[in-house]
């Protein structure tokens, strides 16, 4: 029996339907919802893992790459099989995810995220979340959802520290707002320089897992307006309030709505 042919059953989700917030509506809605997870690697694992357990409708996996030893000290959903096999991270984390959940229909895109084919994934879903490894590709899914006016939650980790952020087309600034250009190769630090501790990634995803969770559950009000930012290492959680920050007078996504450069 396969995803589509099998009933959600609400019973299922009884330990998260009694949590008030969310209730037996929001989860109705959250198995009506999708979401496009924007890499498969860390991150976006156990973003899927979360959203899938979750009763997420359906979850568009998208990444280009395959599972390697070194992905395994902190990309949970993959195993030294997938590693010996060099199996794509799409169809590897699909195979493990529909065991856990054979209600939820898993979407697999073996793709790197690119302008060419950005606005394509972005189709026919909710939410993005952005589980990407690398900043061009960032500002490629915010283009395409402030142009489509999707909500989507972007979030990064290096070494101990991690931080993520909800934008929300027409309200908030975007990413582009906030970071115009990528910054110059070589002038932030990356996994390859200082490394990255899965716990780290974990509590980053978790964020961005709830954050994706309250839009789909049509809880907006509790969406949050803040960029939240992890120093696990220190033990120490700060946010900087967004919501009085005005959108770039220049944002070409914000002001102009121009978007040539798709």
């Amino acid at each position: 029996m396969t995803s589509d042919e099998r009933q959600p059953d609400l019973a299922r989700y009884i330990r998260q339907t009694a949590y008030p917030p969310l209730g037996e509506e929001g989860q109705r809605r959250l198995m009506q919802g999708s979401a496009l997870v924007a890499g498969c690697g860390a991150l976006g694992g156990m973003i899927s893992t979360m959203l899938v357990r979750a009763g997420v409708g359906r979850v568009r996996l998208v990444d280009g790459d395959v599972v390697e030893t070194h992905n395994l000290q902190r990309q949970f959903l993959f195993t030294e099989r997938h590693a010996d096999e060099r199996r794509p991270k799409v169809l590897a984390a699909a195979e493990v995810l529909r065991q856990g959940n054979s209600t939820v229909a898993i979407e697999p895109v073996q793709e790197f995220i690119t302008a060419e084919n950005v606005e394509r994934l972005c189709q026919g879903v909710d939410v993005i979340v952005d589980a990407l490894d690398n900043f061009p590709a960032r500002l490629v899914v915010n283009d395409a959802a402030m142009k489509h006016r999707l909500p989507w939650v972007t979030g990064g980790v290096v070494g101990a520290e991690g931080q993520t952020l909800v934008v929300l087309p027409d309200e908030s600034p975007c990413l582009r707002c906030l970071v115009p250009e990528c910054p110059a190769e070589g002038s932030v630090p990356t996994c390859l320089d200082v490394g990255i501790l899965s716990p780290a990634m974990a509590v980053i995803a978790s964020l961005e897992a709830i954050e994706a969770m309250k839009i789909l559950a049509g809880r907006p009000e509790a969406v949050s307006r803040r960029l939240t930012i992890v120093r696990l290492w220190d033990a120490r959680v700060r946010q900087v309030d967004l919501a009085g920050l005005s959108r770039a007078a220049d944002c070409p996504c914000c002001v102009y709505r121009r978007f040539d450069f798709l």
